[in-house]
């Protein structure tokens, strides 16, 4: 995968990206969203493909972007498919900021180093194209304004947006009010933006399937058996919501 063309992980993590603090709204479902944005860009490139409400390995061949390689590679390890909220919802923490640290590494952040309190260092992010933030932002724009359906990676980045919680960082205060529902209307125009969006929203909400009682024993079964389906781990054993995966459309 050249780098003629930017990735949705590297778009939303642009587009949380505030240009005055250097810091990135919503970090702490950010890490869920980038996840998810990683099964996207998998599918658009032919990698991966839906199975119901998991997600199944079709390509297995690397396509170049190493941060991608490395969730296809973990996706191609567990050698059946993985329900999408259980695979957004397990480990995945610290993806910000290798993502950032990829941005850097591209030229299209640089950081600045920097001290709170006085004490503490941190480190800020500033994007060194802000034309390239305007242009992503100006797309979502477009297909809230228009009503015209968006190609699927602008389909697919709205529905993590709103996913995430980006709604009221892009479309803040009253006024905003109806481009943030616009923003969630956009999800029903790609399946697996769809997908993955509700997955992220249902990790955050502690929504995760429980794993199977196994039957009392009988003819062919050994007591003790474990069951089929259990939850990843880093991912809350809840009580599951009839249907939450199923729904692709308007939520």
């Amino acid at each position: 995968m050249g780098r003629s063309r930017r990735t949705i992980p590297e778009e939303l993590l642009l587009l949380a990206l505030d240009p005055t603090t250097g810091t990135t709204a919503q970090p702490q479902s950010l890490d869920l969203g980038l996840a998810g944005a990683q099964l996207v860009e998998l599918a658009l490139a032919g990698r991966i493909a839906p199975d119901g409400d998991r997600i199944a390995v079709v390509l297995p061949r690397p396509t170049g972007d190493p941060t991608l390689d490395s969730a296809l590679e973990l996706l191609r390890r567990r050698g059946s498919p993985v329900r999408a909220v259980h695979w957004i919802g397990g480990p995945r923490l610290g993806l910000r900021q290798t993502y950032l640290t990829h941005l850097e590494r591209c030229g299209m952040v640089h950081a600045v180093a920097g001290q709170m309190c006085g004490v503490l260092p941190t480190t800020r992010y500033q994007a060194t194209d802000t034309a390239i933030s305007r242009e992503i932002r100006a797309r979502l724009d477009s297909a809230i304004r228009t009503g015209v359906p968006p190609d699927p990676r602008t389909a697919a980045l709205a529905a993590l947006a709103h996913a995430v919680g980006l709604g009221k960082h892009l479309y803040p205060g009253n006024e905003g009010r109806s481009s943030r529902s616009r923003l969630r209307d956009l999800i029903r125009h790609d399946p697996m933006g769809g997908l993955v969006a509700h997955a992220v929203m249902d990790v955050q909400n502690g929504v995760a399937a429980q794993p199977r009682r196994a039957p009392a024993a009988g003819p062919g079964r050994q007591p003790g058996a474990r069951a089929a389906a259990e939850p990843a781990a880093g991912v809350p054993a809840q009580p599951s919501r009839r249907g939450s995966m199923a729904r692709v459309g308007a939520r």
